[in-house]
């Protein structure tokens, strides 16, 4: 099946948006465990991997916004998406933050992949892409080596 331009724009923007809202609950997942934390590993938590999440989530969505302006495309904001229950612990939410981050990565990789960036001819579009894919991409090596220290 062939796809007019605006239906490729249309299908870019709801993958980033996934991409997005996988970030997001990351970044709030990651927030739900440095409560939980003890000074030291919430600092940690918050170096490591709070602080690239929120560049990355703040980079998406910038990403986001400015491909639906360029198009005349809607871009609606979402709610943040909660965390989940306490009593998943810490471990569990930065577990759960590395999932959404894996997902968000492969999320991109797929869009990449796609070529849809390039038939739709957006190289500030790859180019963000690109730069998401290198921030989300060590996220999760990272939140295994916290999780295996915490508690010690």
């Amino acid at each position: 099946m062939v796809q007019t331009a605006a239906e490729a724009r249309q299908q870019l923007l709801d993958s980033l948006a996934e991409a997005t809202g996988q970030i997001a609950l990351a970044l709030a997942s990651l927030g739900a465990a440095y409560e939980q934390l003890d000074e030291s590993s919430a600092d940690v938590l918050e170096e490591k991997l709070f602080r690239p999440v929120q560049l990355a989530y703040g980079r998406a969505r910038r990403t986001h916004a400015d491909f639906a302006a360029r198009y005349g495309l809607a871009s609606p904001v979402s709610e943040p998406p909660s965390p989940g229950l306490a009593s998943i612990g810490a471990k569990g939410f930065i577990d759960n933050a590395a999932v959404a981050v894996g997902r968000a990565d492969t999320d991109l990789a797929e869009l990449q992949d796609s070529m849809l960036p390039v038939d739709v001819g957006d190289p500030e579009l790859r180019a963000a892409l690109a730069e998401l894919r290198e921030l989300v991409g060590g996220i999760g090596r990272g939140a295994r080596e916290l999780v295996r220290t915490i508690g010690r």
